[in-house]
């Protein structure tokens, strides 16, 4: 019987830990919460979970170390970010005027414009939050697999990020604009959304990290 994949979830204070080590858990992981250099050196995978604004999240990274150890983890293991993990990859945020970011990938987090409209022609409430659809750009990907096309998933933001490679977008929603919803490249996966918080397809997504081979 194989061992289970060991999945380090990175604890720097601002994480939403309990619900996605809960999930984790549940597609089959052997999840720790940790900032402890020594223990994510040891995981197979690293989850770099993200709620709360963005400077105070910059601050409880840099006090905990967890910027340095995204940066190593990244080039020799699968890293899943989520939410503001996923902003926090970028060079800088709007957010709270404007704030440095981790600068592990090109590109910059911005605002919802509140000018925005819908299809319907109604101005978009900010921040975006509730369900949505997501259009995945290589359906292919095994990040993707058992999980259909324009499958709902549950957005918490009113920032999102603009990479600086389109390339790298693995999916798009759209609100008042098309936006980038998750990125892939090599072995980095990360979502705008929540998949710990999107039932069926948020599972599968998380079940399909803990499988993956990079």
């Amino acid at each position: 019987m194989s061992r289970a994949t060991k999945i380090v979830l990175l604890d720097y204070g601002m994480g939403n830990l309990h619900s996605a080590g809960k999930a984790l858990s549940a597609v089959g992981a052997d999840v720790s919460i940790t900032n402890d250099p020594k223990v994510v050196a040891a995981a197979d995978k690293i989850v770099f979970p993200g709620v709360g604004a963005m400077r105070d999240c910059i601050i409880g990274m840099h006090e905990a170390g967890i910027d340095e150890v995204v940066r190593d983890a990244i080039f020799n293991k699968p890293v899943m970010a989520i939410c503001v993990g996923m902003q926090a990859l970028f060079e800088q945020s709007a957010e709270n005027g404007s704030t440095d970011c981790l600068g592990i990938l090109n590109g910059t987090v911005e605002a919802f414009d509140p000018a925005w409209t819908d299809e319907q022609g109604a101005t978009i409430k900010v921040p975006h939050m509730g369900w949505n659809t997501i259009t995945e750009m290589d359906t292919s990907h095994p990040l993707w697999n058992g999980i259909e096309d324009n499958a709902h998933f549950y957005f918490v933001h009113s920032y999102y990020c603009a990479p600086a490679d389109s390339a790298q977008v693995a999916a798009v929603c759209d609100y008042g604009q098309p936006f980038c919803a998750s990125i892939i490249q090599d072995n980095l996966f990360a979502t705008q959304f929540h998949p710990e918080k999107s039932h069926t397809a948020g599972l599968q997504l998380l079940k399909n990290f803990v499988e993956w081979e990079v």
